[in-house]
């Protein structure tokens, strides 16, 4: 799509080439690891559109591309989505905008040529404002030196007349700079010259026709205007003609300027009607554009309604087959893992944990089981409504003995000890509460005992699971910090508060600071918090 693009760009057929590079940014959007070809194209499709005056359609373009100017590999893309949305607005007569973003394409630049040329084009922006003694102010440094593109080098004395051309037309505007203007305008026409380029000679020529102007000198005013005007006819640039043609008018006598006059006519005539057409084409064009993009988005999301449907019954069937499978399997794993420790010292341990479990399983599952094999002895599981009935039950069955799994499973302590605990609190988090968590990652977890690292994990389930119970918070916040050769670790929650020890006591957290002494640790309540729980602990590391 871009050679194509490119290939209609290059043959001058503008409309077939923003068609193309339209098709080349949909591919692209809204895919980050295209980014470079996707602002590129959006920038080419600006270019096109600014040419034909289409100054609405061009900043709309380039707004689509700022998500991706951080994405992009090169800093010549931001620096020229940038330039284009100035130049936008210079056509556009918003002068401070275009001043605007032209000085952030001179931050992203990183070339001395590219900043040189910026500045130059900030220079010409003062121009259009009259602030002429600002233009020079800039332009004087670097035209002082011929600053290379070491990139493309051909540019360089393109870039180099243009300085002078801008510096010489704000000597002339200032005024009392009479050899100063002389000077740049001749040696920006000798660089000119010898690029042999009839389009570049017009702003020359030109520049000489307002010097003799300016200067009274008819005989050399006409001599300019002739040239310029001979220039644009070769360089077939009908706008410029017609704009030399008022100059050579103005400049010649009486008899010669009745002929330019019937010519200039013409030329203008001609004008309307090609932009009339132009304007038909690339309105045509864009309208395509629009249509094809709304179609593509229509398609998409016809495909991804039908790919969510098949999603989900696949879903509901595995969630049948799994949940049935995992709570027996749960359920015996339970019974093995607890029946196993037979030793004599740990019949305290054993019994605390299967009575919590016990209590815990009938609170939470044994509703569940009862209503689910009820509605099994009913029947009539071929009805719609008592089938979705059965898999919600299954479906709570399986969370919730999945959450008592989890609170009493065994717990990691080597590499893939960070991704169990990011994933345990992560599992605290729902629609209504959302979770915090700072400074983990700064965290060494490798240096850490590994006893310890299992104080730390129990201790964070039972705060989470308190919180969950009790404390009907929004907002959680966990922070690590690292303290020498000491963790703290600080919880704070915007639940319903805490007064005193009691409190806490009566939340199940009495387990919390027994565990946090076992390794040496420290735990600090806050028990004047009007709003929200607050607690801190620190052990060594």
């Amino acid at each position: 799509m871009q050679q194509k693009a490119n290939a209609f760009w290059d043959s001058g057929k503008n409309d077939s080439a923003l068609f193309y590079f339209n098709k080349t940014q949909l591919l692209c959007d809204p895919k980050e690891d295209y980014a470079d070809d996707y602002v590129g194209t959006l920038s080419n499709m600006v270019e096109i559109l600014q040419q034909n005056g289409d100054y609405y359609e061009a900043e709309t373009t380039l707004i689509k591309a700022f998500p991706y100017l951080d994405k992009t590999t090169n800093t010549k893309y931001p620096v020229n989505v940038y330039t284009f949305m100035a130049y936008n607005y210079l056509y556009t007569y918003d002068y401070e905008k275009a001043l605007y973003y032209h000085k952030k394409a001179l931050k992203k630049a990183v070339s001395t040529f590219r900043k040189s040329r910026i500045l130059s084009e900030i220079a010409f922006v003062y121009m259009h404002q009259k602030k002429y003694q600002e233009a020079i102010n800039l332009l004087e440094p670097i035209a002082r030196y011929k600053i290379a593109d070491k990139i493309t080098p051909s540019n360089t004395d393109v870039q180099r007349a243009a300085i002078l051309y801008n510096l010489g037309l704000s000597y002339l505007r200032l005024g009392n700079h009479k050899e100063l203007a002389f000077k740049c305008f001749d040696e920006s026409l000798k660089l000119t010259l010898t690029l042999k380029d009839d389009y570049e000679l017009i702003g020359n020529y030109y520049a000489f026709y307002l010097y003799y102007s300016k200067y009274n000198n008819p005989e050399l005013k006409k001599l300019n205007a002739e040239k310029a005007y001979n220039c644009a006819k070769r360089a077939k640039s009908v706008t410029n003609e017609i704009n030399m043609l008022a100059n050579l008018i103005e400049a010649d006598n009486a008899k010669n300027s009745k002929k330019y006059w019937k010519i200039y006519i013409r030329k203008v005539d001609s004008l309307i009607v090609s932009r009339k057409k132009a304007k038909n084409q690339f309105a045509d064009a864009i309208y395509n554009s629009k249509k094809n993009k709304e179609e593509n988005l229509e398609l998409k999301t016809q495909k991804a309604e039908k790919e969510l449907q098949l999603e989900r019954q696949k879903n509901r069937n595995i969630v049948l087959y799994i949940s049935i499978v995992f709570v027996l399997s749960a359920l015996l794993f339970l019974f093995f893992r607890l029946s196993r420790k037979s030793k004599k010292e740990k019949n305290e341990a054993i019994y605390k944990s299967e009575a919590r479990i016990s209590k815990k399983l009938d609170a939470e599952l044994a509703n569940d089981l009862y209503q689910t094999l009820t509605l099994i002895r009913k029947g009539n599981l071929e009805q719609n409504e008592n089938k979705e009935q059965l898999l919600n039950n299954l479906e709570n069955i399986y969370s919730k003995t999945r959450n008592i799994s989890k609170e009493n499973s065994f717990i990691l302590t080597d590499e893939n000890y960070i991704s169990e605990l990011k994933e345990m609190i992560s599992g605290y988090k729902t629609d209504k509460v959302n979770i915090i968590m700072q400074g983990f990652d700064a965290v060494r977890w490798n240096e850490i005992d590994k006893n310890k690292k299992i104080i730390l994990y129990r201790v964070l389930q039972e705060l989470f699971l308190n919180m969950k119970k009790h404390s009907q918070a929004t907002l959680v916040s966990t922070t690590f910090k690292i303290n020498k050769k000491n963790i703290i670790v600080t919880y704070a929650d915007n639940g319903i508060g805490a007064k005193n020890n009691d409190f806490i006591l009566k939340n199940g957290l009495q387990n919390v600071e027994s565990r946090i002494k076992t390794i040496n640790g420290t735990i600090t309540f806050d028990k004047n918090s009007d709003n929200g729980f607050k607690l801190s602990f620190t052990f060594p590391i």
